[in-house]
């Protein structure tokens, strides 16, 4: 007797959750485990209704039948890792070189020269969204915030406006926009083109942020946030850089390079194919010379060479780039790791029939997806705790729909709701929630209202966005 697929669900989430929050379990295992517990659980009738949800012939069907759910795990946890592994190394590398050369830190300072200290926010805002495209939020947190401390140790007020501009636009970069591991899942498993996927998600997380800062205006006011003794031997690295002159530092073209050159290829390649319709020999040339600089694989490699060399002419100190290299392959390995386990999770889920049974309930030809899409996405989340996770479930639950419903828009916007939908009321259960609070020398209380409340404010308008372009610019 076949076992209703929302069922199935249900005990994969509470394995996954209750291994992460109870047990304490590594995300790598908890997500492993998920998959099994469902993959055994899945008879041949759910493998049936995936089949028919996929639109699967006679011979893929019988294929997928006649795996173990520990062949069909493999085999997913393998797929997700070919899809997503090296862009996720390369990223890795990218960011180590940005903050090692310094890199990071001049991009930060050439803003705030640019906005000047009265519009030190915006400088906050625009650089950590930035940055929050190839490097992790910690990371965006940890590179900022001696800077944001700093001048407000100088100016004496607008502390909470400082974090909270960093917050609002690393979470949105970090969810939004690819290379990082979330927004780059999401949108290899919804087939959505990874230069689309950078430009949308630029819109939508400029959006958002924006509105991010302008609740980090009235919380400022409203709720000041004084500048405390904070767990700052952590950044004595950090603030030691902070410390040094602009002629130690790489030029701002240098550092801005590794984030930008990926941007252009990738973006450029999508632009292009879209603009350059004669088959003339010279557009040809292009388009072929785009098609593989442009290649996500291609174009991260590219600037992970870009980032090394930033580096090996670094004056900070006598860096190796062989130890820095490996390094950034041991961070980026277990991000690979979960990775690859929450798409192998995912794909179980799917496996169990589950988008043929959501399709039951909604219609998901409309918009009503998108909204359907984010609910998830942040139940997951609240849950536990983990936006990455959050995003890799959500899209192995719905991952199905771009590939059979028939959208009245693009799949990029499901993408783009997911991620929002992984902004919704971290708390206790997220590290970057004890990350920020702990740094800045917030109560529990003061983070609520400093990062709580404003990832969730920023992610409900990301959705109100979303629905918002998809019914004027479908893009269909």
């Amino acid at each position: 007797m076949m076992i209703d697929p929302f069922i199935l669900l249900g005990i994969g989430i509470v394995v996954v959750v209750g291994s992460i929050v109870l047990l304490k379990l590594h995300p790598f295992f908890s997500l492993v485990l998920g998959a099994l517990v469902v993959g055994i659980m899945s008879g041949p009738e759910n493998l049936q209704l995936f089949a028919t949800a996929r639109g699967l012939g006679p011979a893929e069907t019988a294929d997928i039948l006649s795996q173990s759910a520990g062949e069909r795990i493999a085999r997913a946890f393998g797929n997700t890792i070919g899809r997503v592994g090296i862009l996720i190394a390369m990223a890795s590398i990218i960011a180590d070189c940005l903050f090692k050369s310094g890199g990071a830190d001049k991009i930060i300072r050439k803003l705030l020269k640019v906005f000047g200290i009265r519009n030190a926010p915006l400088a906050f805002l625009s650089g950590s969204f930035t940055l929050g495209m190839p490097v992790f939020f910690d990371t965006v947190f940890y590179l900022t915030f001696p800077l944001a401390r700093s001048l407000a140790v100088r100016t004496r007020k607008n502390y909470g406006l400082y974090i909270m501009a960093i917050i609002a636009g690393g979470v949105m970069a970090h969810s939004l926009v690819p290379p990082t591991p979330g927004p780059l899942y999401v949108a290899t498993e919804l087939g959505v083109n990874i230069g689309v996927m950078i430009l949308a998600g630029i819109v939508i997380g400029s959006i958002t942020a924006l509105a991010g800062y302008l609740y980090g205006r009235w919380a400022d006011k409203k709720w000041p946030l004084p500048i405390r003794d904070s767990e700052s031997s952590s950044l004595e690295e950090l603030e030691s850089r902070t410390r040094l002159g602009d002629k130690d530092l790489p030029s701002f073209s240098r550092a801005i390079s590794p984030i930008l050159v990926p941007i252009l290829l990738i973006s450029g390649n999508t632009i292009l194919n879209l603009v350059l319709k004669d088959d003339s020999p010279f557009n040809h040339l292009i388009l072929n010379v785009f098609s593989f600089a442009g290649d996500s694989n291609v174009a991260l490699t590219i600037s992970a060479v870009i980032a090394l060399v930033i580096l090996s002419r670094s004056k900070i100190t006598d860096i190796s780039l062989k130890k820095t290299i490996q390094n950034s392959l041991a961070q980026a390995g277990v991000i690979i790791l979960i990775t690859g386990a929450g798409g192998a999770f995912g794909r179980t889920l799917e496996q169990t029939g589950i988008t043929l049974r959501i399709s039951e309930l909604f219609n998901i030809g409309s918009i009503a997806i998108l909204p359907v899409a984010f609910l998830i996405t942040s139940l997951i989340r609240t849950a536990q705790g983990s936006a990455t996770v959050a995003m890799i479930t959500a899209v192995g639950i719905l991952g199905g729909i771009a590939s059979t419903a028939d959208l009245p828009f693009h799949p990029v916007y499901i993408a783009l709701a997911i991620g929002c939908g992984s902004k919704i009321f971290p708390w206790m259960n997220d590290s970057a929630f004890w990350i920020v609070s702990r740094i800045s020398g917030m109560t529990e209380r003061e983070a609520i209202r400093n990062f709580s409340f404003l990832l969730s404010i920023m992610g409900i308008v990301g959705l109100i966005s979303i629905i918002g372009f998809a019914l004027v610019l479908p893009l269909v």
